[in-house]
């Protein structure tokens, strides 16, 4: 394929940031003394994010309102975003590399977009993305291909010569079925590897080990 243009996920492909999202409610609890009980991942996890606050009220009899929860909550995020959160290994020079051929990169997200811009101003490579997409800009979730198709039209690219990086199921699912060509990344917030695997174009452990799919970009 000749390629145009690269659309990336951030959470658990672009970034080691996945655990947050997993461990949030845990650390909320324990920032107001008390010991988060081992299923609270579980009870939250489908959760908004009111109806975990108000969850975490009940069942940690927190003085706060839910409304402060969330606020609590938030801080979390942002300062993980803002001073902690950090790219995989090998991402960098594979961003650069792209741009060097000329390639159109962008993020696909359902992470707010200041959340994100902190991490990469941080980080120093903002200007190694062209756009950033987010679904509530958007307005539809990775449940709907809408914000691949936004990414891809934005650069006036097609589907045979986009590729999606992800490494949610539920994402790849959804691209797939939209006819894109997708490379799936490993990342232990996703249980359903054999599935990932199988579904994807390229399956990629690392950003340090990318033959496969440098060798599925150079097929015609």
């Amino acid at each position: 394929m000749k390629l145009k243009c690269v659309i990336f996920d951030f959470d658990g492909t672009l970034f080691d940031s996945m655990y947050l999202w997993d461990t949030v409610a845990e650390s909320y609890v324990r920032s107001r003394g008390k010991e988060p009980k081992p299923t609270v991942r579980e009870e939250v996890r489908t959760l908004s994010l009111l109806q975990a606050a108000e969850h975490l009220k009940k069942e940690y009899d927190l003085a706060e309102t839910p409304e402060e929860i969330m606020a609590g909550i938030d801080r979390i995020i942002e300062h993980f975003y803002r001073d902690e959160v950090q790219p995989k290994p090998g991402v960098v020079p594979f961003l650069k590399e792209l741009r060097a051929k000329g390639v159109d990169v962008c993020i696909a997200t359902a992470t707010d977009r200041y959340l994100i811009e902190s991490a990469l101003r941080r980080c120093g490579i903002e200007n190694l993305f062209d756009a950033i997409f987010t679904c509530s800009e958007v307005g539809h979730g990775k449940d709907e291909p809408v914000i691949f198709r936004r990414a891809m039209e934005h650069f006036g690219a097609q589907r045979g010569s986009t590729v999606v990086f992800e490494d949610a199921i539920h994402a790849i699912e959804t691209a797939k079925k939209d006819g894109f060509t997708v490379a799936a990344v490993f990342d232990e917030s996703e249980k359903r590897q054999d599935e990932v695997r199988a579904l994807a174009d390229c399956y990629i452990t690392s950003f340090e080990q990318l033959e496969q799919f440098w060798a599925m970009t150079a097929a015609d």
